[in-house]
């Protein structure tokens, strides 16, 4: 008797490689500056003491940063088509996370560190001798008002591919 052949297995995925165009484009662009001022954000913050509200500024520029380092990699891999739900979604998702989470928790973090500054603005007299946060706060509140207006404009950039009926990133 005829033996019947197994059947195809799975389609392959293909070697991994670096999406160039992504790279190059406004909105890959804006998400390194992203991932490099969110990160000093908060190694700002995280390397020195901090309390109270600093905490959630803090937790909030890590989350962000952490989501946004994940939809960087999968965008620069061109793998978005491998996280459920949203992989079919792909602009949409980056357009809520840079909205929602991006200058949602962005500003609040700002606005907490530019409080904390503002706590801490008599130690910027001359002659003061004791350690004082306010360089490191102020430096926070730049960063995290900088890295708010950049998630601004990523969230913009894919809002406008949006209502092009656009439904790539690039």
């Amino acid at each position: 008797p005829p033996t019947v052949p197994p059947p195809p297995g799975p389609p392959g995925r293909g070697s991994l490689s670096f999406h160039l165009a992504y790279l190059r484009s406004p909105l890959g662009l804006l998400r390194l500056g992203q991932l490099a001022l969110g990160a000093a954000f908060w190694v700002t913050v995280a390397a020195n003491k901090y309390e109270g509200a600093a905490h959630f500024a803090l937790f909030a520029a890590v989350l962000v940063w952490l989501l946004t380092l994940a939809l960087f990699g999968l965008s620069l891999l061109g793998r978005w088509e491998l996280v459920p739900c949203l992989g079919s979604r792909w602009l949409l998702t980056n357009l809520v996370h840079d909205l929602a989470l991006g200058v949602g928790l962005y500003v609040a973090a700002t606005g907490i560190m530019g409080h904390k500054t503002k706590q801490r603005s008599f130690c910027n007299l001359p002659g003061y001798s004791q350690h004082c946060l306010y360089r490191a706060y102020l430096s926070a509140s730049i960063c995290g008002g900088i890295t708010a207006c950049l998630y601004l404009f990523s969230g913009l950039y894919c809002l406008s591919r949006r209502c092009q009926d656009q439904r790539d990133i690039i």
